[in-house]
Protein backbone atom coordinates (compact mmCIF):
# COMPACT_ATOMS: atom_id res chain seq x y z
CA UNK A 1 0.00 0.00 0.00
CA UNK A 2 1.35 3.39 -0.96
CA UNK A 3 1.90 6.19 1.52
CA UNK A 4 -0.83 8.29 -0.12
CA UNK A 5 -3.33 5.45 0.15
CA UNK A 6 -2.45 4.76 3.80
CA UNK A 7 -3.00 8.39 4.83
CA UNK A 8 -6.13 8.90 2.76
CA UNK A 9 -8.40 7.93 5.68
CA UNK A 10 -6.75 10.16 8.30
CA UNK A 11 -5.48 13.70 8.60
CA UNK A 12 -1.73 14.02 8.01
CA UNK A 13 0.22 15.13 11.08
CA UNK A 14 3.81 16.06 11.83
CA UNK A 15 3.52 14.29 15.20
CA UNK A 16 4.87 10.69 15.12
CA UNK A 17 3.34 7.64 16.76
CA UNK A 18 -0.16 7.65 15.31
CA UNK A 19 -0.25 3.88 14.85
CA UNK A 20 0.81 3.12 18.42
CA UNK A 21 -1.53 5.73 19.92
CA UNK A 22 -4.47 4.58 17.80
CA UNK A 23 -3.86 0.92 18.62
CA UNK A 24 -3.62 1.63 22.35
CA UNK A 25 -6.78 3.73 22.24
CA UNK A 26 -8.73 1.09 20.34
CA UNK A 27 -7.53 -1.69 22.68
CA UNK A 28 -8.48 0.25 25.81
CA UNK A 29 -11.87 1.15 24.32
CA UNK A 30 -12.60 -2.49 23.50
CA UNK A 31 -11.51 -3.82 26.89
CA UNK A 32 -13.23 -1.18 28.99
CA UNK A 33 -16.36 -0.35 26.97
CA UNK A 34 -17.13 -2.43 23.90
CA UNK A 35 -16.50 -5.96 25.18
CA UNK A 36 -18.61 -5.57 28.38
CA UNK A 37 -21.45 -3.98 26.41
CA UNK A 38 -21.26 -6.74 23.81
CA UNK A 39 -21.44 -9.32 26.59
CA UNK A 40 -24.56 -7.56 27.91
CA UNK A 41 -26.18 -7.67 24.49
CA UNK A 42 -25.34 -11.36 24.04
CA UNK A 43 -26.67 -12.19 27.49
CA UNK A 44 -29.93 -10.43 26.72
CA UNK A 45 -30.20 -12.07 23.32
CA UNK A 46 -29.80 -15.47 24.96
CA UNK A 47 -33.16 -15.01 26.69
CA UNK A 48 -35.02 -15.62 23.46
CA UNK A 49 -37.17 -13.27 21.46
CA UNK A 50 -40.38 -14.20 23.29
CA UNK A 51 -38.92 -13.50 26.73
CA UNK A 52 -37.27 -10.28 25.53
CA UNK A 53 -40.59 -8.93 24.28
CA UNK A 54 -42.40 -10.04 27.44
CA UNK A 55 -39.86 -8.37 29.75
CA UNK A 56 -39.50 -5.24 27.63
CA UNK A 57 -43.23 -4.64 27.34
CA UNK A 58 -44.23 -5.50 30.90
CA UNK A 59 -45.98 -2.59 32.67
CA UNK A 60 -43.44 -2.59 35.52
CA UNK A 61 -40.48 -2.34 33.14
CA UNK A 62 -42.06 0.42 31.07
CA UNK A 63 -42.99 2.38 34.21
CA UNK A 64 -39.44 2.11 35.57
CA UNK A 65 -37.89 3.18 32.26
CA UNK A 66 -40.38 6.04 31.91
CA UNK A 67 -39.49 7.33 35.37
CA UNK A 68 -35.73 6.93 34.91
CA UNK A 69 -35.51 8.72 31.57
CA UNK A 70 -38.27 11.23 32.27
CA UNK A 71 -36.87 12.27 35.63
CA UNK A 72 -33.33 12.38 34.20
CA UNK A 73 -34.48 14.64 31.35
CA UNK A 74 -36.33 17.03 33.66
CA UNK A 75 -33.42 17.09 36.13
CA UNK A 76 -30.94 17.82 33.34
CA UNK A 77 -33.09 20.70 32.08
CA UNK A 78 -33.36 22.18 35.58
CA UNK A 79 -29.61 21.78 36.08
CA UNK A 80 -28.97 23.49 32.75
CA UNK A 81 -30.83 26.62 33.85
CA UNK A 82 -29.49 26.86 37.38
CA UNK A 83 -26.03 25.58 36.44
CA UNK A 84 -25.67 28.35 33.87
CA UNK A 85 -26.82 30.91 36.44
CA UNK A 86 -24.39 29.65 39.10
CA UNK A 87 -21.50 29.59 36.63
CA UNK A 88 -22.35 33.14 35.57
CA UNK A 89 -22.37 34.40 39.16
CA UNK A 90 -19.09 32.65 40.03
CA UNK A 91 -17.32 34.07 36.97
CA UNK A 92 -18.78 37.55 36.60
CA UNK A 93 -19.08 38.74 40.22
CA UNK A 94 -16.67 39.11 43.14
CA UNK A 95 -18.30 38.74 46.55
CA UNK A 96 -17.45 37.35 50.01
CA UNK A 97 -17.77 33.58 50.14
CA UNK A 98 -17.43 33.08 46.38
CA UNK A 99 -14.65 30.51 46.77
CA UNK A 100 -16.70 28.67 49.37
CA UNK A 101 -19.65 28.42 46.98
CA UNK A 102 -17.31 27.40 44.17
CA UNK A 103 -15.97 24.54 46.30
CA UNK A 104 -19.47 23.53 47.43
CA UNK A 105 -20.49 22.94 43.81
CA UNK A 106 -18.17 19.92 43.70
CA UNK A 107 -19.59 18.27 46.82
CA UNK A 108 -21.92 15.93 44.85
CA UNK A 109 -18.79 14.65 43.09
CA UNK A 110 -17.01 13.75 46.34
CA UNK A 111 -19.98 12.72 48.47
CA UNK A 112 -20.80 8.99 48.39
CA UNK A 113 -24.14 8.46 46.71
CA UNK A 114 -25.55 6.52 49.67
CA UNK A 115 -24.71 9.40 52.01
CA UNK A 116 -26.36 11.83 49.60
CA UNK A 117 -29.49 9.67 49.47
CA UNK A 118 -29.73 9.39 53.26
CA UNK A 119 -29.24 13.15 53.64
CA UNK A 120 -31.89 13.97 51.04
CA UNK A 121 -34.39 11.53 52.48
CA UNK A 122 -33.85 12.96 55.99
CA UNK A 123 -34.49 16.50 54.75
CA UNK A 124 -37.39 15.80 52.38
CA UNK A 125 -39.15 13.07 54.38
CA UNK A 126 -42.57 14.03 55.83
CA UNK A 127 -40.91 14.64 59.21
CA UNK A 128 -37.87 16.42 57.75
CA UNK A 129 -37.19 20.17 57.58
CA UNK A 130 -38.38 20.67 54.02
CA UNK A 131 -40.69 17.67 53.94
CA UNK A 132 -42.76 18.89 56.87
CA UNK A 133 -43.22 22.28 55.22
CA UNK A 134 -44.19 20.61 51.92
CA UNK A 135 -46.66 18.41 53.78
CA UNK A 136 -48.35 21.52 55.15
CA UNK A 137 -48.70 22.78 51.59
CA UNK A 138 -50.40 19.55 50.56
CA UNK A 139 -47.76 17.65 48.64
CA UNK A 140 -44.98 15.17 49.38
CA UNK A 141 -41.43 15.09 48.07
CA UNK A 142 -39.83 11.96 49.48
CA UNK A 143 -41.03 8.54 48.31
CA UNK A 144 -42.53 10.02 45.14
CA UNK A 145 -41.26 10.68 41.59
CA UNK A 146 -40.60 14.25 42.73
CA UNK A 147 -38.09 12.90 45.22
CA UNK A 148 -36.34 11.05 42.39
CA UNK A 149 -36.01 14.32 40.47
CA UNK A 150 -34.61 16.09 43.54
CA UNK A 151 -31.90 13.44 43.91
CA UNK A 152 -31.03 13.59 40.21
CA UNK A 153 -30.82 17.39 40.30
CA UNK A 154 -28.49 17.15 43.28
CA UNK A 155 -26.00 14.80 41.62
CA UNK A 156 -26.14 16.43 38.15
CA UNK A 157 -25.67 20.12 38.92
CA UNK A 158 -21.82 20.11 39.00
CA UNK A 159 -21.63 18.76 35.44
CA UNK A 160 -23.32 21.84 34.00
CA UNK A 161 -21.46 24.33 36.19
CA UNK A 162 -18.03 22.87 35.45
CA UNK A 163 -18.77 22.64 31.72
CA UNK A 164 -19.91 26.26 31.38
CA UNK A 165 -17.65 28.01 33.90
CA UNK A 166 -14.35 27.78 31.94
CA UNK A 167 -16.03 29.03 28.75
CA UNK A 168 -17.51 32.03 30.54
CA UNK A 169 -14.16 32.75 32.17
CA UNK A 170 -12.41 32.81 28.78
CA UNK A 171 -15.06 34.86 26.98
CA UNK A 172 -14.15 38.46 26.30
CA UNK A 173 -16.17 41.03 28.18
CA UNK A 174 -15.29 43.60 25.54
CA UNK A 175 -17.83 41.98 23.22
CA UNK A 176 -20.56 42.40 25.81
CA UNK A 177 -19.48 46.00 26.42
CA UNK A 178 -19.50 46.67 22.68
CA UNK A 179 -23.04 45.32 22.43
CA UNK A 180 -24.12 47.61 25.25
CA UNK A 181 -22.43 50.62 23.61
CA UNK A 182 -24.26 49.85 20.37
CA UNK A 183 -27.57 50.11 22.20
CA UNK A 184 -28.39 46.47 22.89
CA UNK A 185 -30.47 45.88 25.99
CA UNK A 186 -29.26 43.51 28.69
CA UNK A 187 -31.76 40.87 27.64
CA UNK A 188 -30.75 41.17 23.99
CA UNK A 189 -27.07 40.96 24.95
CA UNK A 190 -27.72 37.77 26.89
CA UNK A 191 -29.63 36.01 24.10
CA UNK A 192 -27.68 37.34 21.10
CA UNK A 193 -24.13 37.60 22.43
CA UNK A 194 -23.57 35.52 25.57
CA UNK A 195 -25.75 32.43 25.05
CA UNK A 196 -24.57 31.67 21.48
CA UNK A 197 -20.99 31.68 22.72
CA UNK A 198 -21.63 29.27 25.59
CA UNK A 199 -24.30 27.15 23.88
CA UNK A 200 -21.95 24.22 23.03
CA UNK A 201 -20.68 24.11 26.62
CA UNK A 202 -24.24 24.29 27.97
CA UNK A 203 -25.28 21.40 25.75
CA UNK A 204 -22.22 19.42 26.88
CA UNK A 205 -23.19 19.96 30.51
CA UNK A 206 -26.76 18.94 29.73
CA UNK A 207 -25.62 15.69 28.10
CA UNK A 208 -23.30 14.85 31.00
CA UNK A 209 -25.97 15.61 33.60
CA UNK A 210 -28.55 13.56 31.72
CA UNK A 211 -26.23 10.59 31.25
CA UNK A 212 -25.24 10.67 34.92
CA UNK A 213 -28.86 10.85 36.06
CA UNK A 214 -30.09 7.95 33.91
CA UNK A 215 -27.83 5.44 35.64
CA UNK A 216 -27.99 6.90 39.17
CA UNK A 217 -28.84 4.37 41.86
CA UNK A 218 -27.36 5.04 45.30
CA UNK A 219 -28.75 8.48 46.00
CA UNK A 220 -32.19 7.67 44.55
CA UNK A 221 -33.23 4.49 46.33
CA UNK A 222 -33.30 6.14 49.76
CA UNK A 223 -35.59 9.02 48.77
CA UNK A 224 -37.66 7.28 46.08
CA UNK A 225 -39.54 4.83 48.27
CA UNK A 226 -39.09 2.23 45.52
CA UNK A 227 -42.80 1.65 45.02
CA UNK A 228 -43.43 -0.47 41.88
CA UNK A 229 -45.23 1.41 39.12
CA UNK A 230 -44.83 4.66 41.09
CA UNK A 231 -41.29 5.50 42.21
CA UNK A 232 -39.26 2.49 41.10
CA UNK A 233 -36.33 3.36 38.80
CA UNK A 234 -34.88 1.07 36.15
CA UNK A 235 -31.48 0.51 37.88
CA UNK A 236 -33.31 -0.67 40.99
CA UNK A 237 -35.43 -3.04 38.91
CA UNK A 238 -32.23 -4.48 37.46
CA UNK A 239 -30.87 -5.09 40.98
CA UNK A 240 -34.16 -6.76 41.96
CA UNK A 241 -33.89 -9.06 38.94
CA UNK A 242 -30.34 -9.97 39.91
CA UNK A 243 -31.38 -10.74 43.50
CA UNK A 244 -34.03 -13.06 42.07
CA UNK A 245 -31.34 -14.73 39.92
CA UNK A 246 -33.18 -13.57 36.82
CA UNK A 247 -30.00 -12.65 34.98
CA UNK A 248 -31.69 -12.70 31.57
CA UNK A 249 -34.36 -10.26 32.74
CA UNK A 250 -31.73 -7.93 34.20
CA UNK A 251 -29.75 -8.09 30.96
CA UNK A 252 -32.84 -7.28 28.87
CA UNK A 253 -33.64 -4.18 30.95
CA UNK A 254 -30.00 -3.14 30.85
CA UNK A 255 -29.99 -3.57 27.07
CA UNK A 256 -33.07 -1.37 26.77
CA UNK A 257 -31.44 1.34 28.87
CA UNK A 258 -28.30 1.06 26.78
CA UNK A 259 -30.15 1.42 23.48
CA UNK A 260 -32.31 4.35 24.59
CA UNK A 261 -29.36 6.14 26.21
CA UNK A 262 -27.17 5.64 23.16
CA UNK A 263 -29.81 6.98 20.78
CA UNK A 264 -30.55 10.03 22.93
CA UNK A 265 -26.89 10.88 23.53
CA UNK A 266 -26.11 10.34 19.83
CA UNK A 267 -28.87 12.78 18.85
CA UNK A 268 -27.64 15.33 21.40
CA UNK A 269 -24.07 14.98 20.16
CA UNK A 270 -25.22 15.51 16.57
CA UNK A 271 -27.07 18.64 17.66
CA UNK A 272 -23.97 19.79 19.51
CA UNK A 273 -21.78 19.22 16.45
CA UNK A 274 -24.27 21.15 14.33
CA UNK A 275 -24.22 23.97 16.85
CA UNK A 276 -20.43 24.13 16.84
CA UNK A 277 -20.36 24.36 13.07
CA UNK A 278 -23.05 27.03 13.05
CA UNK A 279 -21.86 29.13 15.99
CA UNK A 280 -18.16 28.41 15.83
CA UNK A 281 -15.83 26.66 18.25
CA UNK A 282 -15.48 27.93 21.78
Amino acid sequence: MSLAASTRWRQPSILPGFGLAFGTTLTALCLIVLIPLTALMLRAAGAGWTDIVAIATSPRTLAALRLSFGAALIAALVNTVFGLLIAWILVRYKFPGRRLIDAAVDLPFALPTAVAGISLSAIYAPNGWVGAFADQLGFQVAYTPLGVMVALIFIGLPFVVRSVQPVLAESERSIEEAAALLGASRLRTVFRVILPAVAPAVLTGFVLAFARAVGEYGSVIFIAGNIPMVSEIAPLLIVIKLEQFDYAGAAVIGMMMLIVSFVMILVLNLVQAWGRERLGHV
